[in-house]
C-alpha cells in the first residue's frame, strides 16, 4: 500500500506534464463563453430575414455561438464539480516542433497569397500537400520528398479541391476563383 501511495507524487518530469489545476480548467470554460459571446454580438449584426426554408443568413451563426456557450458551461460545470476525471496524458513533445509548423504555415499563407491568381483548386492542392509535409515531419515520418509521396499528395489535395470547387460553383452557385470563367477550372 505504501508502494502506492509512494507513486502518487509526482517526478518533476511528471508534473509538467501533468493536467492543469480546476482553476486552470474553468478558466478554458470562460474563454470558450467569452469566444460564444463575440460570436453571439457577431450574430446580431447579421440580418435575420428569412431567406430559403425560412431560415435566415443568421441562423449559423447563432446556432454556433449557442453551442459554444453551452460547451463553455459545461467546461466550468465539470472543472468545477472536482476537474476533467478521466483525462489521459496530454503527451506531445515538450518544446514546439517548428520545421512542421513552417510547413504548414507555408500552406496556409501561400493558399491566401495565391488563390486569386492560380484559382481554388491549385490553391487548396498546393495548402494540402505542404500541410501534409509538415504534419508527416511532425510524426516522423522518413522519405517525405519522394516522387512517389509528392504524387500521391497532390493527386489527394486534387481529389479533395477539385469536387468542393465543383459542388460550390455549379451546385450552389458561389464564386470561387479559377483559372477559367468556365466554372469547371
Amino acid at each position: 500500500m505504501s508502494e502506492i501511495l509512494s507513486n502518487t507524487h509526482a517526478t518533476p518530469e511528471l508534473a509538467e506534464l501533468s493536467i492543469p489545476s480546476p482553476r486552470w480548467q474553468a478558466a478554458v470554460g470562460v474563454g470558450v463563453l467569452f469566444v460564444a459571446g463575440v460570436m453571439a454580438a457577431g450574430a446580431v449584426s447579421i440580418p435575420g430575414d428569412a431567406g430559403y426554408g425560412g431560415v435566415g443568413p443568421n441562423f449559423m451563426p447563432w446556432l454556433c455561438a449557442a453551442v459554444l456557450g453551452l460547451c463553455g458551461l459545461l467546461l466550468i460545470w465539470e472543472a468545477m464539480s472536482g476537474g476533467f476525471r478521466n483525462a489521459g496524458d496530454p503527451g506531445g513533445s515538450k518544446h514546439a516542433q517548428l520545421i512542421p509548423f513552417a510547413w504548414v504555415s507555408a500552406g496556409l499563407l501561400l493558399n491566401a497569397v495565391l488563390i486569386t491568381h492560380v484559382g481554388f483548386i491549385v490553391g487548396c492542392t498546393l495548402c494540402y500537400a505542404l500541410a501534409v509535409q509538415g504534419l508527416r515531419r511532425a510524426g516522423g515520418q522518413t522519405g517525405l520528398l519522394a516522387p512517389k509521396s509528392l504524387a500521391i499528395d497532390v493527386f489527394t489535395g486534387l481529389a479533395i479541391s477539385a469536387p468542393v470547387f465543383w459542388v460550390f460553383t455549379q451546385f450552389l452557385a458561389i464564386n470561387l476563383p479559377g483559372l477559367t470563367n468556365t466554372g469547371w477550372l
